[in-house]
């Protein structure tokens, strides 16, 4: 018997960053701060889901119409059937592509705003008081506490990368939090 190894079609995590780059964080000028922008990792976009399907029913029923000129209008019941039900599994699929996490940090401020199907659920806090955990690296999600609320966040996140995702939180709150206190301090002195 012999055996074959074959390379995972996952990439291995990436170890952490020590080039000080921002792997999930970008820096927003106006007002001037950091986002966070956690999406889904979809490799096609709704548009071209619709694009897609719509090819599909051309071609599938240019096929049936050839078997329904020829005779066999069996054929374009069952078309008309298959192209529902794919169409019913693509809504299912499409219908979470939109969802995501987004983490601005702005000022002395925090807003976490969660876009799942129905809504968007929106939390702001103040970047003074605002933790970051938990700091084990067991892939659980990121939990964002203060002010006597919590919020978690990180669902689009591969587990094996939430730690990083806190690290860079907790390094772009306390990169907010040096510059506050420096406008703080350059307004005293005004």
């Amino acid at each position: 018997m012999t055996v074959a190894f074959a390379p995972s079609p996952c990439p291995a995590p990436s170890a952490p960053r020590r080039d000080g780059s921002w792997r999930f964080a970008r820096r927003i000028e106006a007002p001037a701060g950091w986002c966070f922008d956690l999406r889904r990792n979809v490799s096609i976009s709704p548009r071209q889901l619709v694009a897609a399907y719509l090819l599909l029913c051309s071609v599938s029923l240019l096929v049936a119409g050839g078997f329904w000129w020829h005779g066999v209008g069996l054929v374009v019941m069952f078309t008309g059937i298959e192209l529902v039900a794919v169409g019913v599994a693509l809504l299912v699929v499409a219908r979470h592509a939109g969802d995501r996490e987004t983490v601005l940090l702005s000022g002395r401020e925090v807003t976490v705003e969660q876009h799942v199907v129905p809504g968007v659920e929106r939390m702001s806090f103040r970047a003074e008081l605002l933790r970051v955990e938990p700091a084990a690296e067991d892939g659980s999600l990121v939990e964002l506490s203060g002010e006597g609320r919590s919020v978690r966040i990180g669902r689009h996140v591969r587990p094996e990368l939430r730690v990083e995702l806190a690290k860079e939180l907790r390094r772009a709150l306390h990169l907010m939090r040096a510059a506050g206190e420096r406008v703080v301090v350059h307004e005293e002195q005004q």
